[in-house]
């Protein structure tokens, strides 16, 4: 089923924004089962028979914000399984990708956090396995790759180590848009860290080449 329909991709670009701005800040807010049409359409001013002109229902509404925010993080890292660079060097431009994005869109973080750490219907389960199985791909070859070149070590399982690095990137995600991980990261690592970028890159990747080589 499409995500929109085509009425909506005919629209302008600002109305189009608005509508799925306001629907990512509605549901990072108040979560998929406490945010209602009605709300969205009234902050987007908009009438609710226009949402309806635009989505099917309110699935295929978090379904296409969900995918609009993820959409260039996988092309990203897509892109980097491709590309013969070091795995730290990927993971470096990961790392600083991930932290530049999270707080360029601190919302669609909250909403990512939302799908990740709190009891889900079939429908929202459905969809957060969807994005963990595209990075689960992606890291488990990557990390395959560099065991192939040497640039890893080779008595690791690649799946078992893409998902310890895929919690980490997660959590550096969230300690940047999250209020409780937020608190969480300052209270482990203090001011100077939550406020460097670089030194979050500099001892994340000190980290990482510990465990690979």
């Amino acid at each position: 089923m499409p995500l929109c329909k085509a009425t909506f991709d005919k629209i302008p670009k600002e109305k189009r924004d608005r509508i799925l701005n306001v629907a990512i800040k509605e549901f990072a807010d108040n979560g998929f089962e406490n945010t209602s049409i009605q709300q969205i359409a009234k902050k987007a001013g908009i009438s609710v028979g226009s949402i309806y002109k635009y989505f099917e229902n309110k699935e295929t509404m978090f379904s296409m914000v969900v995918h609009e925010g993820m959409s260039s993080l996988e092309e990203l890292l897509m892109s980097l399984a491709d590309s013969s660079e070091d795995i730290l060097v990927k993971a470096e431009t990961i790392i600083r990708a991930l932290l530049k994005y999270s707080r360029k869109n601190p919302e669609l973080i909250k909403l990512y956090c939302q799908l990740t750490t709190s009891d889900k219907s079939e429908f929202l389960n459905g969809i957060s396995q969807r994005i963990e199985a595209v990075s689960a791909s992606i890291y488990t070859v990557t990390i395959s790759k560099a065991q192939e070149t040497g640039d890893v070590r080779d008595d690791i399982n690649p799946a078992f180590f893409a998902f310890l690095l895929d919690n980490i990137f997660m959590m550096l995600q969230f300690a940047t848009a999250c209020d409780y991980y937020k608190e969480r990261f300052f209270i482990y690592t203090g001011k100077q860290a939550t406020e460097s970028d670089d030194l979050i890159v500099q001892q994340t990747l000190k980290f990482l080449k510990a465990a690979f080589e």
